[in-house]
């Protein structure tokens, strides 16, 4: 399928604008007033995709449900303050609460990295405390070696010892079994991430984005990439087992 480079989408081009301006052409006070459309809008090149989801929220569709909720959640988040301004009093963790309690969902599976087992504890703690059911399965589960993926030995963490591989999907199908309403990923790596989800039955929302290095702070390295993690944006990115470039 050959696809014009013209109509794909750059939202992230609309930051210059609204560092300018504060606002930006779908999100203004004033719609009459916003700024025009830049070139490669999607609103302007995929308004026909745009309106056909809507018919995914609205009254009798599909998703009505859990769209209504995610919003109302989206503005009991923030308070409003003297003067106009608003104010965010909610964390992810409430949010996931909110959320969870707005839909009716009870049984909240989460989805553990081995190396987060403590705050998944926690997490389940705060979750029984709101009276939801919580219940958590480690990637770990099954402590089958990595071997089995006919991995080479020299990519594990701690070469030439018993190294257990992640198993995401037998995380989702768990579970599925245990017919969860609502899951959470925390810590997952990425990749292994994409797999629960890809296998999970319930709706999934992710905790806890890991990073390694950051703390679990991803954007961390978005916030440095003036300096501190310049290299990203300047250079490309290597590992120490990556075949030597040609040339």
């Amino acid at each position: 399928m050959k696809i014009d480079p013209a109509t794909e989408p750059a939202c992230a081009d609309c930051s210059a604008v609204f560092r300018k301006q504060g606002v930006t052409s779908c999100w203004s006070a004033d719609p009459a007033a916003a700024p025009p459309r830049p070139g490669r809008c999607p609103t302007a090149h995929h308004g026909d995709l745009v309106e056909g989801a809507l018919a995914q929220f609205r009254p009798g569709g599909p998703d009505e449900q859990l769209a209504r909720a995610a919003a109302e959640v989206e503005g009991l988040c923030y308070e409003s303050r003297p003067g106009g301004a608003v104010h965010a009093r909610w964390t992810r963790v409430e949010d996931t609460v909110a959320l969870a309690k707005r839909m009716g969902w009870k049984r909240i599976g989460i989805a553990t990295c081995i190396g987060l087992l403590e705050e998944s504890a926690r997490l389940a703690e705060i979750l029984e405390a709101q009276g939801l059911e919580p219940m958590s399965v480690c990637c770990k589960v099954g402590s089958v070696d990595k071997a089995e993926l006919g991995l080479d030995d020299a990519f594990k963490v701690r070469p030439g010892t018993f190294e257990p591989l992640c198993n995401p999907v037998a995380q989702a199908r768990i579970l599925n079994r245990l017919a969860t309403d609502m899951n959470v990923i925390v810590g997952l790596c990425v990749g292994h991430d994409m797999l629960f989800t890809r296998h999970a039955d319930a709706p999934t929302t992710t905790l806890v984005a890991k990073d390694r290095v950051t703390g679990h702070n991803p954007v961390a390295a978005l916030y440095g990439t003036q300096f501190y993690y310049r290299r990203l944006a300047k250079q490309p990115m290597r590992s120490p087992r990556d075949p030597p470039e040609e040339g």
